[in-house]
């Protein structure tokens, strides 16, 4: 479970440095930075998303589950501001775009895990 869970912090920290790689306006300042940002993420994401998610609900369902993106970038922006300047997201459509870029590299890097380890 340990071993899973550092796995899963190391790959969204590789998913982050791409998506920094290909905005100008989302910036870490390596992979140091990029696994605390994860890190930071991995813990807002079981305290802070389950109570955003419970919030806005109805939204959720109106808008058959997209509106779960918005809640990925408001915790992306959080995370941000926790760590200063070491991980910049400049404006919340930045953040918006990014966190549907990570779902499907975190979506792709997973299966890829989840298939060698089959093999």
């Amino acid at each position: 479970m340990l071993i899973r869970w550092v796995l899963s912090i190391v790959l969204n920290a590789v998913a982050l440095i791409v998506v920094a790689q290909l905005f100008d306006s989302f910036q870490l300042e390596g992979f140091g930075a990029a696994v605390l940002a994860s890190f930071i993420l991995s813990i807002l994401n079981v305290i802070i998303k389950p109570i955003l998610v419970v919030l806005t609900l109805p939204i959720t369902f109106l808008t058959l589950g997209l509106f779960l993106f918005v809640i990925n970038a408001i915790t992306l922006m959080i995370a941000q501001s926790l760590m200063g300047s070491s991980f910049v997201i400049e404006g919340f459509g930045t953040a918006l775009i990014a966190a549907i870029i990570l779902a499907i590299l975190n979506l792709f890097l997973n299966s890829l895990i989840k298939d060698s380890v089959k093999s």
